[in-house]
């Protein structure tokens, strides 16, 4: 378990994280979401002693990273998978870290099987693809068996079939009993990895809830097509300021997406005027529609 209360990080007058806190429990894997500038990196470095709280505390079951007996063994981190030497081999690199905690080549061999590095392991990591460099960073953090991973984009680079090896291997963590988090701009792959979400913004928590939860909150919409669309448009919107209405991409004016009514409610509006109906589907909201809509005014870093 991972506890942030508090916590606080300035960097001269900039507030990098704000009295955020949370707490990411064992047996799912949560989500760790928001714009660039939002406070990300930094808390994650704040977990792992990277950095100190200006304020406010984090723990790892139950402790500070500072005073774990044996970090590897607690916690393993994949922050920046370009952190090794390069003249170094991967298995070189495992062994190394192996020897800090005294942690067998059994175990080095292990990691090198499950992240299916076998055919590169004794190579120069300096030669290694985006791909390969992530696969190693996943191995080092599995390397103590830890009870906490912490991965920041650990997909960056890795084909299709590395990618679903990760997400299955990320499940099959959090089925154990382990607490996971994870990292990643990949709204898709998120929606499909993790089973709860804490979305920061500007250095503050705009969310924390489960991932249905967080998709299902009011990013439904509803697709409408008719030759009466702007009549149509006009009477559902009558006394509803809370009704979002977006024009179809079409271009043909006879066609709007609604969020705020069902299509029920449209269908009745429809028939009781009199208005023909050409279609009327009904749009479950992705995840990646509910970061938009919950981050569009968090944005740090937003294009002119």
């Amino acid at each position: 378990m991972i506890e942030a209360r508090g916590l606080t990080k300035h960097y001269g007058a900039k507030k990098a994280v704000d009295n955020v806190s949370f707490t990411i429990k064992p047996g799912q894997v949560t989500g760790f979401l928001g714009p660039n500038g939002a406070g990300k990196s930094t808390s994650m470095r704040l977990m792992v002693g990277l950095d100190k709280p200006s304020a406010g505390t984090v723990t790892v079951n139950g402790e500070r990273y500072s005073g774990l007996r044996a970090p590897l063994a607690e916690i393993g981190v994949l922050l920046d998978a370009k952190g090794v030497h390069p003249g170094r081999s991967a298995r070189s690199h495992l062994r190394a870290l192996a020897a800090t905690h005294g942690i067998s080549d059994a175990r080095v061999n292990e990691v090198i099987e499950l992240t299916g590095l076998e055919s590169v392991a004794n190579k120069r990591v300096g030669g290694f693809s985006l791909g390969m460099g992530q696969r190693l960073g996943i191995a080092a953090a599995l390397l103590g068996d830890p009870k906490v991973l912490i991965l920041d984009e650990p997909v960056n680079g890795l084909d299709p079939d590395g990618v679903l090896w990760v997400r299955n291997l990320l499940r099959h963590l959090a089925s154990e009993g382990r607490t996971v988090l994870l990292s990643s701009h990949l709204m898709s792959e998120m929606a499909q990895t993790a089973d709860h979400v804490i979305v920061l913004g500007r250095g503050r928590v705009v969310a924390d809830a489960p991932i249905s939860d967080f998709v299902g909150n009011g990013t439904a919409r509803v697709t409408v097509r008719s030759p009466q669309a702007a009549e149509l448009a006009s009477l559902v919107m009558t006394g509803r300021p809370d009704i979002d209405l977006q024009p179809l991409d079409r271009g043909d004016g006879q066609g709007f997406s609604a969020a705020g009514l069902t299509a029920a409610e449209i269908g009745e509006v429809a028939a009781v005027n009199g208005i023909v109906l050409h279609e009327l589907t009904p749009v479950t909201g992705s995840l990646e529609d509910a970061y938009l809509q919950l981050t569009r005014d968090e944005l740090e870093y937003a294009a002119g």
